[in-house]
Parts: C-alpha cells; structure tokens; sequence
C-alpha cells in the first residue's frame, strides 16, 4: 500500500498542529480528514479549479468526493461567479447603506418559488435554520418543533437530546452529547420518523396548541413520497403550525431552486444555503408574507448578513445554473457514478449497496467490514490521484472523461478489494464512521 508519502505530507502536518489549536482540528465536521483515511487524507488545499484540488504538496486530485460538501455546485472557482464577486469587492463589500444585491436576489428567489413573497439572509445553514424556527415561534407564540432530518448544531435542534440521549438516533446525528445546551430547552424539539404520519399524529396528541413548526428534509436518501408531504401540509394547517422544508442540501440539486418544486407541495417557508452561491457563505429562509412578517416581532439582525459577496454570488450563480440547465447535467453525472459502482461492483464480484439521489448518491460494501474496505477505497483512489469517498456530489464541472478516468480506478480498486483477504484490507487506523464519532474523539 503507497501511502508512506501521503502520511507525510506537508497537510498531515499541518493538520495534526491545527489540532493543538482548533478544537476538533476543523471548523467542519463533515471536512475532517478521520471521516476519510485517518493520518493519510491530505486535509488542506492549496488551489481549486473546476473538478481539480491540489494539496499543500502540488498533488494534483481530481474530485469524485464530496465537492466542498455540496457547495460548489458549478465547481470549484467558477469563472463567472468569480468575476461577480470580484466586482462586488471592487465596489465595496460592505457600507453605511444597503446593497441592492439582496433585493435583485429576492426576486430571483421569489420568481422560482411564486408560493413566497419575502426572504431573509443569512450567511449560512445553522444561522438559517434559526432563524427559521425563531420566526415560526413568533408567529405562532408557541414552543415546540417537531422535525425529521438533520438541521445544524443550533441549541433549538441539539435540545431533541436532553432527557433522551437516543433522539437524535435515526436523524443523522446519534449519540450526541448536548453539552452546553441550556436543560430549560427539553422538549422543546421532538424528532419523528419521516414518512410515518399516523406515528406523527400520535405524537402530537395532547400538544395540539403547542407546535410552533413542522421541519423537514423534503429528500435527502432519496424522493420524498408526495402524499406524505401533502399530508404533512393538512397536519401543519390543522394545528395552525409553521410548515419549514429544509431544503440546505436538497436545494439546487435536482431542480433549480428547492426539490420541492418538483412535487407541487409547497411549505410556509424554505431554507436555502450550500449550493445557491457555489462555495461562497450565503443562506436564504423564503416564506410567505404571512409568517414572514413576524420576523418584525423579534430580534433578528447581524452585520455579516449585509455584506454584498454572498447576494452578488448567489445571483451569478441561480443565472448560470438556469441557463445552462444545470440540474440536468447532475443528474446525468451522479447517475453515471452509480451505474459505475453496480458494473465495477458486478464485473469484480463485489456485494455493494447503492443510495441517494442521483446528485446525493452513496455506496457501502455489504460486508461486516464496510468500514474497513471503504477506508482502503479513499486510499487506493488517493494513489489514483483522485479524492475518492463512499459518497460523491456531482458538480456542473465534472466530464464525461472524468467519468471515464474514475470508472478506471474503481475497476481496479474494487478488483483488489475483491482479493484481499479480511485480515489484509487495512494496515492503517479506520476512518470514522460520520457525526456518530463527534462524541467519541
């Protein structure tokens, strides 16, 4: 196994330093390089460009991962949606008076989504998300959220496990501590299991005039089934509760604008961030006018939502991703990988599971030892010169001769798994198995 050189490397370096420093090594979970190839993901970049990343070594990758998390939907340093924001810094990024990128903004947003008539920004999911409930909460002078899916690391979300350490099981987030979260906030946030509404009604009973909102992931594994959504709706309208559908990953992938649209369900207020400005930090929460309009009932205001970067972003990029049907081409991508992953999979008589959206996909290997074979997978692609994951995010950079170059790899990585013997597919530690692990460094 080739990976001494990596294990050396000037970001394996650096990471173990940031590590004395910044407290879990990253600002980002999802980023941390345990997650990937302990010791041997190269952790930092030097440059990005189009489906390109190269490490603090000049190791050139070619990204077949992750894609900065979801965000750089166009692909990494988009001309177009450079230049923008080069000439919003040019002009000055922020002032005693407003930008007029936001309201250009609102109507773009609005055009896509009739249903809503206002918008407030932030610069990211979490800020969004509470933002979101806090408006909700206004609207309705209640306290309760009711939620399935994974929504941010705010206090409102984190409460789901005071009293009940399990919540959050199923929800992307098992296991997590809430430490620091004030105990005053349990049960506050109840998590339920999507797309079971009779145990939804269940456990509404006798809190009927307490829930402030309903939040979801519209999708997220994989479409959301319609008539549940639209019950959902009748749910939220009979109890007078605030429908949010948090669309932060879901958004911009398979449609422009949240996936939502293309089930004709359409919730009180939506939640935008990730892909709407191709990396740069920018958050949306679009509603209509009569929840909205609580949000002048509290407080709700920071100095960084006014910066002229993220509107001036986000605007180039909803226009390239129109004009070019983008969507179209993600889908096409990401389904090209998971057909890559069944054939390869077949052709070296390798038992693997394939999920997701086509522009959210997923593999696991359908051994006890998933975990072990995944990890050799992210070091065997390294040593193909490509970041390669159990997961992967397709972006309108990514080829066919991408497709090409990786279906390659994976013949030959799934061919030398298919050989290995258990006790002889990993010599270095385990990658981490997502957020479960947060509370286990």
């Amino acid at each position: 196994m080739d990976h001494k050189n990596l294990m050396q490397g000037a970001g394996q370096q650096l990471y173990l330093r940031a590590k004395t420093l910044i407290p879990g090594g990253t600002q980002l979970l999802s980023k941390r390089p345990e997650l990937f190839a302990p010791g041997i993901w190269p952790a930092y970049y030097s440059k990005a460009k189009g489906t390109k990343v190269w490490d603090l070594d000049g190791r050139e990758y070619m990204d077949m991962s992750i894609m900065a998390v979801g965000a750089c939907i166009l692909g990494y340093a988009d001309d177009d949606v450079d230049l923008a924001v080069i000439e919003a810094v040019k002009s000055g990024v922020n002032s005693s008076l407003n930008c007029p990128e936001e309201v250009a903004l609102a109507d773009v947003l609005i055009d896509l989504h009739p249903w809503f008539d206002m918008v407030r920004y932030a610069r990211s999911g979490g800020e969004a998300l509470a933002i979101a409930v806090r408006i909700a909460r206004a609207k309705t002078k209640r306290e309760i959220i009711l939620f399935s899916g994974y929504h941010g690391w705010s206090d409102w979300y984190i409460a789901a496990n005071l009293g009940d350490k399990d919540g959050l099981d199923g929800q992307l987030m098992p296991g997590l501590n809430p430490a620091g979260v004030p105990r005053g906030l349990a049960g506050t946030a109840i998590p339920f299991d999507f797309n079971d509404i009779d145990s939804l009604r269940d456990l509404v009973r006798g809190k009927e005039n307490e829930i402030a909102a309903i939040m979801i992931e519209p999708a997220r594994g994989a479409d959301a089934p319609k008539e549940y959504l639209l019950k959902l709706q009748q749910l939220a309208s009979e109890l007078g509760a605030v429908l949010i559908f948090d669309e932060i990953t879901s958004g911009f992938r398979m449609c422009a604008g949240g996936i939502h649209r293309s089930y004709g369900v359409y919730p009180d207020m939506a939640i935008f961030a990730k892909s709407m400005a191709n990396g740069y930090a920018m958050a949306a929460i679009v509603g209509t006018e009569q929840v909205m309009q609580a949000a002048q009932s509290t407080f709700i205001s920071s100095t960084n939502w006014t910066d002229r970067v993220g509107p001036a972003a986000a605007l180039a990029t909803i226009k390239k991703y129109c004009d070019n049907n983008v969507d179209k081409h993600l889908i096409e991508i990401g389904n090209g990988v998971k057909t890559i992953w069944k054939e390869e999979a077949i052709a070296s008589g390798l038992k693997i599971s394939t999920s997701g959206l086509p522009t959210l996909a997923s593999f696991s290997f359908d051994s006890s030892l998933n975990m072990e074979m995944c990890t050799r997978f992210v070091i065997e692609m390294l040593n193909h010169n490509i970041l390669g994951f159990r997961q992967f995010k397709p972006s309108f950079a990514h080829s066919q001769q991408d497709l090409d170059q990786y279906r390659r790899a994976v013949s030959d990585i799934f061919s030398l798994l298919s050989e290995l013997p258990e006790d002889g597919i990993l010599e270095t530690p385990v990658a981490h198995n997502g957020l479960f692990r947060l509370t286990k460094e």
